[in-house]
């Protein structure tokens, strides 16, 4: 018997959720380097919710692509925040309705019993804040994959 690898997943569209700051962690791993229009962002008040639609990079799927399988690829995803009592945010111009952002990370700061702040980390010192009652966020693939349009992974320098 062996361990399970990347390589021996099904090509299925992503569909989970997280309810602790560890959940959040995969989720982050899974978002970093989508990019969205500022027009793709929802603050939906009186439900609670905060959503993004994001083009998110397949993360997962790039041992497939250095095989020479296919192309690097992205996905739309929904990318969906419950509980949210409030929502701030700084480098984000809403009336822009060209501004393309690009997310970086999204990880959690505690308060009490439960509570904290969801932060989501853009590129450029641009950040989103969300003031949560209880960490509950499902990311969900809502289209099937396309080719990267650079026809590369994203690079960060060290």
């Amino acid at each position: 018997m062996t361990d399970a690898k990347f390589e021996d997943a099904r090509e299925a569209p992503l569909n989970l959720g997280a309810e602790d700051e560890d959940d959040l962690k995969v989720i982050s791993s899974l978002v970093q380097d989508s990019v969205f229009p500022v027009t793709e962002i929802a603050w939906q008040p009186a439900k609670r919710r905060f959503a993004l639609l994001l083009n998110r990079f397949r993360w997962e799927d790039l041992p497939a692509a250095e095989r020479g399988a296919h192309d690097p690829e992205r996905v739309r995803s929904l990318l969906v925040f419950e509980n949210v009592q409030g929502v701030a945010s700084q480098g984000v111009d809403r009336a822009d309705k060209d501004l393309i952002l690009s997310l970086l990370s999204v990880a959690f700061e505690p308060g009490e019993d439960g509570t904290g702040d969801i932060h989501l980390i853009l590129a450029g010192d641009g950040a989103i804040r969300l003031s949560v009652e209880a960490i509950e966020v499902r990311l969900k693939d809502v289209t099937r994959p396309y080719r990267a349009p650079s026809g590369k992974a994203p690079r960060h320098p060290d």
